[in-house]
């Protein structure tokens, strides 16, 4: 548990469960899983960037950097943030971006969290434009370190990503129950 409050349960005008985390810890996979689980709809952030923006993440870089990247997200998901009912799992930077993490104010976010190791050994042959270093292990874990802070400070709950897809999901609905009791 974290000190920031938790929103009402179930939220009436706001996504059910927003999924913050690094790249790698699974919150696509996790994401739709527990959508799956509560009946509700289902949004990747980063995949709906790349519909909106009419081309891929790496594409996305590429032509505008980081900095033009991190605008179109803050965008995006605003406009998420603002009209999903359901789950929605943001990208690994979103919480980094200070227009975001006002926007996630008094969303029930979930904090999934993984070690450099196991987060770096379920990406290292992925396209993502951060690692693309010298030493992408090391990268990502310093990128990873940098971030933890803005994870934890969003969070109303953290939960060991680390753990089978299934067990997480579980965790989390535990989580949401103990809430609602």
């Amino acid at each position: 548990m974290t000190d920031r409050p938790v929103p009402d349960w179930p939220p009436a005008d706001r996504p059910t469960v927003v999924l913050a985390g690094f790249m790698g810890s699974g919150k696509s996979t996790v994401g739709r899983m527990l959508a799956e689980r509560l009946a509700v709809d289902f949004v990747d952030t980063d995949a709906e960037i790349a519909r909106r923006a009419g081309r891929s993440i790496p594409e996305i870089f590429a032509a505008e950097g980081e900095d033009g990247f991190r605008r179109i997200e803050a965008d995006v998901v605003g406009d998420v943030l603002a009209s999903a009912r359901g789950v929605v799992a943001l990208g690994g930077g979103s919480p980094t971006v200070p227009a975001i993490r006002a926007a996630m104010v008094g969303h029930h976010v979930v904090y999934l969290e993984i070690g450099a190791d196991d987060g770096f050994a379920r990406v290292r042959d992925s396209d993502r434009p951060l690692l693309a270093a010298d030493d992408p292990a090391g990268r990502y874990r310093d990128i990873l370190a940098a971030r933890t802070g803005h994870y934890r400070a969003v969070a109303t709950h953290v939960v060991d990503a680390a753990e089978p897809v299934s067990s997480v999901v579980a965790a989390i609905i535990r989580r949401l129950d103990q809430e609602n009791s």
